[in-house]
């Protein structure tokens, strides 16, 4: 079956309203062609209506990076997957290390936050990871399956469909050190494994499987090469055109 690539650039906590615009601006007008790619980038909230405007008519999606388990009621400081849609998000990032890491995010809570995801009509990232001492400790695989056991437990197919799923080994992520292609090919082989195993296997053929931590433009294309990576999740070389569109472009050979 062949996948879509999906290219999904986390911006963090970084670029305010007109920076994001610009940014939003020059990624639209450099990956005018690229075809066959699914592109999505995540603003911080502040700046999600000034990108908004900035791709309308683009082919670029936008989406949140978090959603609260509710669509309104009295959690100050959190943002609402009815009102993100409203606004014109049509994804979500759900279960980032570090949202689990500094927020102390379980995987419980990555549960409730993929249902309100899809329940308001957005598309949910669900990552997923271990740590370098669950690496060391060989817990990988059981760390991994049950970040992504709990939170699709029940989901109907219609669902399913909607989900893709994000492999960020915490050790990877800001640090420069990426997993090797092997390494990565490894587990995303397993996450596949499982969801033939625990899903419809049409479905886990179809299931889109990403990639983060640390990618670049320099080891996009071997990463991109193995059989069950079909993109990926792009920390610190989104902030940048040239690396972005280069990312692109590795996904763009693959498809």
């Amino acid at each position: 079956m062949t996948r879509r690539p999906l290219i999904a650039g986390n911006w963090k906590l970084n670029l305010g309203p007109a920076a994001a615009a610009a940014l939003a601006a020059f990624l639209d007008a450099r990956l005018t062609g690229c075809g066959g790619v699914e592109v999505v980038v995540f603003p911080t909230a502040l700046s999600i209506p000034s990108v908004l405007r900035a791709l309308e008519g683009s082919a670029i999606g936008v989406g949140i990076q978090e959603v609260a388990a509710i669509p309104s009621g009295a959690l100050t400081g959190a943002n609402s997957a009815v009102m993100a849609r409203e606004l014109g998000c049509t994804w979500t990032l759900v279960g980032h290390s570090e949202r689990r890491q500094h927020f102390a995010e379980t995987d419980q809570g990555v549960r409730d936050k993929v249902r309100a995801g899809l329940a308001a009509g957005l598309r949910p990232i669900v990552c997923v990871g271990e740590t370098l001492a669950e690496r060391n400790a060989g817990r990988v695989d059981e760390v991994v399956l049950r970040q992504l056991a709990v939170p699709l437990e029940g989901l109907e197919p219609a669902a399913l469909r909607q989900v893709d799923v994000a492999y960020e080994p915490v050790w990877a992520i800001g640090t420069g050190v990426t997993a090797t292609p092997e390494q990565a090919q490894q587990v995303h082989a397993s996450i596949r494994g499982w969801l033939r195993t625990h899903v419809v296997p049409e479905l886990a053929e179809g299931m889109r499987l990403l990639y983060g931590g640390s990618v670049n433009a320099g080891n996009a294309a071997a990463l991109l090469g193995c059989t069950d990576i079909d993109g990926a999740l792009v920390g610190g070389a989104s902030l940048n055109v040239g690396a972005f569109a280069d990312i692109v472009a590795a996904a763009q050979r693959r498809a």
